[in-house]
C-alpha cells in the first residue's frame, strides 16, 4: 500500500486503543525507531519535517526506493502509562545507540533497564556510615543506568559551586537518588572548565566562580564502605544544594 496514502480506519483506532510501534529498517530488518501513541500516531514520522537522525532515515530509506516498515509491537493497552512503560523498556532493550530515539523512553532512570544490584541499593538500601572527609555530590541530572566508568567519573568531577571547605575533603562519592554510585581519591581542585573533559561539552563545564576536581578511584576498601549505601540522612531534608560535606 502506498504509505502516503494510508490511513488508520475508526474502527481500526479503537481497536488499537494504546499502543507501541516501531519504524524498521527494510533493508537491514532491524528497527531505527520506537514511539507510543493512539489513532494515527504512527504515521505522523512520514511526513515530518524536523532534521533528526530518524527523518534522515526516512530519506535513506526512500533514496533506495523503498518505505520504512511500519509494525505495531503492542496494542490494545489500557492506559497512556502502559504504553509509555513499553515503549521505554524497548529503547532500553534496544539501546539508543541501535535507534534514531533522541532520548531514553518515559522515566527510564528510575523505571528502565537496570542491574539488579542497582534496584536492590535503589529500594532497600544499606545506610551508609561515613568515617571519611567526603564530599556527597548528587548527579541526579547527569546519572543513566550503565554508564560508563568515564562517563561517571566526568559527570561527578564538576562542576560545583564550592568554598574552601571542598579542600578538607579526602574523597568524593557520586550520589544518585541517595545511594552512592561510585568514589573517587581526590587529588586537586581546579577552576571549573580549566580541563578537558571527552563527554561533555565545553560550554556546559566552563562556569566562572565554580570548580571542578581530579581524582581517581577511591582505594577497595574505602569504596566496599560505601558504594551501593543510602547516605540519604546526610542530606538536610528540602535542601537544593547538589553537594553535602561530611567530616570536613
Amino acid at each position: 500500500m502506498d504509505q502516503a496514502r494510508l490511513k488508520v480506519p475508526t474502527e481500526v483506532a479503537q481497536q488499537l486503543g494504546y499502543y507501541v510501534y516501531l519504524y524498521v529498517d527494510p533493508r537491514t530488518g532491524k528497527p531505527f525507531y520506537v514511539g507510543k501513541g493512539k489513532a494515527g500516531r504512527v504515521l505522523a514520522h512520514l511526513s515530518d519535517q524536523v532534521e533528526s537522525r530518524k527523518t534522515s532515515t526516512i530519506r535513506e530509506i526512500r533514496a533506495a526506493g523503498l518505505e520504512p516498515q511500519l509494525e505495531v509491537l503492542a496494542h490494545a493497552l489500557s492506559d497512556e502509562e502502559t504504553a509509555l512503560r513499553i515503549e521505554a523498556a524497548v529503547i532500553d532493550l534496544f539501546g539508543l545507540g541501535e535507534l534514531t530515539n533522541a532520548v531514553r523512553g518515559w522515566k527510564s532512570v528510575q523505571l528502565g533497564r537496570v542491574p539488579l544490584s542497582e534496584l536492590i541499593a535503589y529500594y532497600a538500601p544499606i545506610p551508609a556510615s561515613i568515617v571519611h572527609p567526603v564530599i556527597l555530590i548528587r548527579i541526579n541530572r547527569l546519572y543513566r543506568h550503565g554508564m560508563s566508568d568515564h562517563d561517571l567519573y566526568e559527570a561527578t568531577r564538576g562542576v560545583w559551586k564550592v568554598g574552601d571547605r571542598r579542600l578538607a575533603a579526602q574523597y568524593a562519592c557520586a550520589v544518585f537518588h541517595a545511594v552512592v554510585r561510585e568514589v573517587y581519591t581526590i587529588e586537586s581542585w581546579h577552576a571549573a572548565g580549566t580541563l578537558p573533559y571527552t563527554t561533555r561539552a565545553l560550554a556546559d563545564v566552563s562556569v566562572p566562580g565554580r570548580w571542578e576536581f581530579v581524582g581517581t578511584p577511591a582505594p577497595a576498601d574505602v569504596r566496599d564502605l560505601y558504594v551501593g549505601r543510602s547516605v540519604e540522612t546526610y542530606f538536610r531534608v528540602g535542601a537544593q544544594s547538589p553537594v553535602t560535606y561530611v567530616g570536613c
